[in-house]
């Protein structure tokens, strides 16, 4: 399938459909309404893993040191009062049996990475601050994203706190952490980076992107979803081929919302599509 058949194919789709494939490091090579923002979903833990990392790099917390494990968080809303997650609406049990114990930062971290833990996610911007998460952004050259708040901040979102995502934010962003393995860039350092990217390596929720790759390709990615949004960002790293970032957000009605992991998710059929486009392209790419 050629990148103008693709395009026609997802022209039919109601919505808005945006992506990015291109070389790491390189000019991409296919873009579709890259820039258009979507509500980011889960894909904003990426930008938080990274703030996390370079706080401990730069000696403010240690990533292996037990902290608490609550909920109960300070809302972005100034004045707001505290809020809490939801345990019905995550992904992770592992971390709800915490509740009132102790986990480290890089347990809670990679929770929040492999199972999209939304109660790890909230504990660890705790302890970064939401200001950390946006050097992150504009440190990896992002124009568009933003964390404006934590998951399932409501009175922060009804006062119109946000979290916003683009496919070209999402490629710079884990292209940086990409290159950054290889040598020293803006995000972390090399060793920094690629421990990352091992976590990344690690999701468990491989329904999208991963879904259209042949089997046991490696894929460093993130994805998110809610009624109406399927997000898939990563970088692949082929055995004979250099790695490339490919990035699908959708923000359309075929994204149901639902659990991850279910086959009839035509959001997940979608982005698996653009992910074995690119795949097949991966030798041409720019």
């Amino acid at each position: 399938m050629t990148w103008d058949e693709l395009d026609a194919h997802l022209n039919g789709v109601l919505g808005t459909v945006s992506a990015y494939v291109g070389r790491v490091g390189a000019t991409p090579t296919w873009t579709r309404h890259a820039d258009a923002t979507h509500y980011a979903a889960s894909t904003m833990k990426a930008a938080v893993l990274v703030a996390l990392h370079r706080a401990a790099e730069a000696g403010a917390l240690d990533l292996d040191a037990p902290v608490p494990v609550r909920n109960e968080f300070d809302s972005a809303l100034p004045g707001a009062p505290r809020f809490s997650c939801a345990r019905h609406y995550d992904n992770d049990e592992a971390v709800w049996e915490r509740v009132g114990a102790q986990a480290t930062l890089r347990w809670l971290a990679r929770r929040m990475i492999v199972r999209s833990s939304n109660l790890a996610t909230n504990l660890v911007i705790g302890h970064v601050g939401l200001p950390a998460v946006a050097r992150v952004w504009d440190l990896a050259g992002a124009r568009h994203s933003v964390t404006g708040r934590g998951i399932e901040d409501f009175a922060a979102r009804e006062a119109g706190v946000t979290n916003l995502v683009t496919a070209a934010d999402l490629a710079a962003l884990l292209g940086a952490l990409a290159a950054g393995a290889e040598t020293r860039g803006p995000l972390a350092s090399p060793a920094g980076c690629a421990a990352m990217l091992d976590v990344l390596f690690a999701q468990e929720h491989r329904e999208d992107l991963a879904a259209g790759l042949p089997e046991g390709t490696r894929i460093a990615h993130k994805n998110g979803w809610v009624r109406g949004v399927r997000h898939g960002a990563g970088v692949v790293f082929p055995n004979d081929a250099p790695p490339y970032a490919v990035v699908v957000c959708t923000t359309t009605d075929i994204a149901d919302g639902g659990p991850s992991g279910e086959e009839d998710d035509d959001a997940c059929r979608l982005i698996a599509r653009v992910s074995a486009a690119a795949w097949a392209a991966r030798h041409d790419l720019a």
